[in-house]
């Protein structure tokens, strides 16, 4: 195993330790629960987090190429400059699982994340905040892909 993949797998493993213990808030263990990645839609996402219905903002950004060569490996990005983040998600609407990942914001975290993330077609890709007064703002950029990435 890589090391990076050792740190993910650990933290992985010390957050579910925590939330079976009833250490984590609750919201904190809806993040990690494994429904957040079955959900289809984004208002589906909102109402999961208890959070109101998604507004479009020219405050929140997303990056990504306009068009991949290889869907297995498609480098996004997400942020915002907004204060009052609690959350920063990223959002794939064609993929079986529509979240491609969930990032926690605090006053001592830059709201700006990159990763790549696997798509299998072309498709929306698009960035969430979700505010500490429950709103979620978004901004979305369409990411052609030429090769498929999810089995493709």
């Amino acid at each position: 195993m890589t090391q990076r993949r050792e740190v993910l797998v650990r933290s992985g493993q010390v957050a579910a330790l925590l939330a079976g213990a009833g250490l984590l808030p609750m919201q904190a263990q809806a993040a990690w629960n494994a429904a957040a990645f079955e959900i289809k839609t984004m208002a589906e996402l909102a109402k999961t987090l208890g959070a109101s219905a998604p507004a479009e903002s020219k405050d929140v950004t997303v990056t990504g190429p306009d068009i991949a060569e290889n869907g297995a490996v498609v480098p996004v990005g997400a942020s915002t400059t907004l204060p009052g983040v609690k959350k920063l998600m990223l959002l794939v609407e064609k993929n079986p699982s529509v979240l491609a990942a969930s990032f926690d914001v605090s006053d001592a975290v830059d709201a700006a994340f990159t990763t790549r993330v696997k798509m299998g077609q072309s498709s929306n890709v698009m960035a969430v905040a979700l505010m500490n007064d429950n709103r979620v703002l978004f901004a979305q950029k369409e990411v052609k892909v030429t090769l498929g990435g999810c089995g493709g």
